[in-house]
C-alpha cells in the first residue's frame, strides 16, 4: 500500500523569537508532527532502511526483492526511510528498480526534501549547502551563499569534505545572528564498498562544538523523522517496526519515537552492536528472514 501524500507535518508555522534555542525548535517540530497523526489505522506497519538492509553499496541483499514482494502481497503498510544524501530519491528509485524492486518516489522518505520544506515554511532563503551536487537540486529554490546565511545545511559529502569547506561553514555559523545548523540525519558512519566510512554526524558535531550552535536534525535518529513517516502511513508508533542495520540511528531512534526495532546482521552491523544498551525487539540475519518472523512479532 503506497503512503499518502505527507500532511503538512514539516510546514506548521511557529513564531520565532530571538531567545529561542535550537532544542526548543526541535521539540516544537516533534510536537507538530505528533499532532499530524489523526486517527491512525490499527494495522501493523514497517519502516525500512535502504543501504545495508535492501542493498549494500551497488549490490542487492539476497532475498530483499522477494521480501518486499511478500510485504506488498500481504498489504502491509510500509515506507522506505533513508538518511542517504549522496543522491536524490529519483536516483534511489532507479537503483531499486535495477534490483527488481519497483518503488515510487513518494514511497521513500529522505532528509533533503524534508529540510527544503521546513526551511521554505520558516522563510529561510539564504543557505550554505554542504551536500553533494545531486542532492543540491532539492534546494533549487533557495539562494546559495556565504553571506548573511539563514541556515547551514549539512549532508554526506564523503570524500569532498575539506578543511576549507568546514571552516567556511564554521565562519557562517559564527555570524550574528547565528544561522540554523540543519543536519540531514545524524548517521555516524556507513559501510561503503571499500569498508566503513564517516557519514554526516561527525561533521555536524564538529561544527556544533566549534560554533555553539545546536543542530536541528531532519533525518534519523530524530523523533520528528520517524513520526513524519507514521503520519504518511497513518499508523501508530506502537504498531510499527523499524527494520535497520544501524543500532543507533535506526533501532535507537525508532525506540525513542515509540516504535520497535528489528536489527539485521547485514550492512554496518557488528556483533558489538548488541552490547551498547539498545535492545532490538528482534535480530535477524537479513531482510530475507522477515517473512518467517513477522507473525510472531505482530502477535507478541
Amino acid at each position: 500500500m503506497a503512503p499518502r501524500r505527507p500532511p503538512d507535518i514539516l510546514r506548521k508555522s511557529h513564531a520565532h523569537t530571538a531567545g529561542r534555542t535550537r532544542s526548543q525548535e526541535q521539540l516544537e517540530l516533534e510536537a507538530a508532527l505528533d499532532e499530524a497523526i489523526a486517527e491512525p489505522r490499527s494495522e501493523h506497519a514497517l519502516l525500512i532502511d535502504l543501504d545495508g538492509v535492501v542493498y549494500r553499496g551497488d549490490e542487492p541483499i539476497d532475498g530483499a526483492a522477494e521480501a518486499i514482494r511478500w510485504l506488498r502481497a500481504l498489504g502491509i503498510p510500509h515506507l522506505f526511510l533513508t538518511n542517504t544524501t549522496s543522491r536524490p530519491r529519483e536516483a534511489l528509485v532507479e537503483k531499486l528498480a535495477g534490483f527488481g524492486i519497483p518503488v515510487a518516489v513518494d514511497e521513500i522518505q529522505a532528509p533533503a526534501d524534508a529540510a527544503a520544506a521546513w526551511l521554505a515554511d520558516k522563510g529561510f532563503r539564504r543557505l550554505l549547502l554542504l551536500v553533494p551536487e545531486t542532492t543540491a537540486a532539492a534546494f533549487r529554490d533557495f539562494t546559495v551563499t556565504t553571506e548573511q546565511v539563514d541556515a547551514v545545511v549539512v549532508g554526506d559529502l564523503g570524500r569532498d569534505w575539506s578543511f576549507d569547506r568546514l571552516n567556511t561553514a564554521f565562519r557562517c555559523l559564527m555570524q550574528k545572528p547565528a544561522p540554523k545548523l540543519i543536519a540531514l540525519g545524524m548517521t555516524r558512519y556507513w559501510h561503503a564498498a571499500d569498508g566503513l566510512q564517516l557519514d554526516t554526524a561527525p561533521f555536524v558535531m564538529a561544527l556544533s562544538h566549534a560554533s555553539g550552535v545546536e543542530p536541528i536534525v531532519l533525518g534519523k535518529p530524530a523523533k520528528a523523522f520517524f513520526v513524519a513517516a507514521l503520519a504518511r502511513l497513518r499508523v501508530s508508533a506502537g504498531q510499527t517496526f523499524m527494520l535497520g542495520d544501524d543500532i543507533h540511528a535506526d533501532i535507537g531512534g525508532a525506540q525513542a519515537a515509540g516504535l520497535a526495532g528489528i536489527l539485521v546482521r547485514t550492512g554496518k552491523f557488528r556483533p558489538a552492536d548488541l552490547t551498547v544498551g539498545v535492545t532490538p525487539a528482534c535480530v535477524i540475519d537479513s531482510i530475507a528472514d522477515l517473512p518467517a518472523v513477522w507473525s510472531k512479532l505482530v502477535s507478541s
